[in-house]
């Protein structure tokens, strides 16, 4: 009995991998909006134990070795600045996060795809100006027709997006969980509204 409630702990140290830490750059400001800059706890100990990162805030939790004791940290702090990408990779998962995770003809939600606006089979060609987010019935109804031809509408035409504009396109869909350690480094660059 008692070996199989070492094993047990082994394998599932009891809430110690559910405490995750936010990253923030060397500004202060998260890494990524969506997907959230997140490490997991062990990573944030071995970059603070290395000197690259400053601890901010953190859980009540503790991790123990044999001559030591930590706090598990909730919020770190990069010491050297990363340089934010300028480039935006076109992903489907930034495609639909531009297009806020909504169908570009009937503006549902969920289960989404992609579609050609110009069809491919038409000389149409894979890009953000001519790829757009779509459901599946909408996606199906368009088939390798033009927009003309079905009497469709796009609720907005496509576009390259910026950096900026998808991380704060990205602070519109928060994650499931937010520690309170979190919140204030999340939205404190936003703009105020007068």
């Amino acid at each position: 009995m008692d070996g199989d409630f070492r094993t047990a702990f082994v394998r599932e140290p009891t809430n110690l991998k559910h405490h995750p830490a936010l990253v923030l750059n060397a500004d202060y400001r998260p890494l990524s909006y969506y997907p959230l800059s997140l490490w997991p706890w062990q990573e944030a100990i071995k970059a603070a134990w290395l000197d690259r990162v400053t601890i901010i805030a953190e859980y009540d939790e503790v991790v123990r070795s044999p001559s030591t004791e930590i706090r598990i940290p909730s919020v770190v702090v990069l010491k050297d600045y990363v340089k934010p990408q300028k480039r935006v990779a076109f992903t489907r998962f930034n495609l639909f996060l531009r297009d806020e995770f909504q169908c570009q003809y009937c503006g549902a939600r969920g289960d989404l795809t992609f579609d050609h606006v110009v069809p491919r089979a038409r000389g149409g060609r894979t890009s953000w100006e001519n790829v757009v987010a779509a459901c599946a019935p909408c996606n199906l109804r368009k088939g390798s027709r033009q927009l003309a031809q079905t009497g469709m509408h796009l609720r907005k035409p496509p576009r390259a997006p910026g950096a900026g504009e998808l991380m704060n396109m990205g602070r519109r869909f928060p994650p499931n969980y937010l520690h309170e350690s979190w919140m204030d480094y999340l939205y404190w660059d936003a703009e105020l509204e007068a």
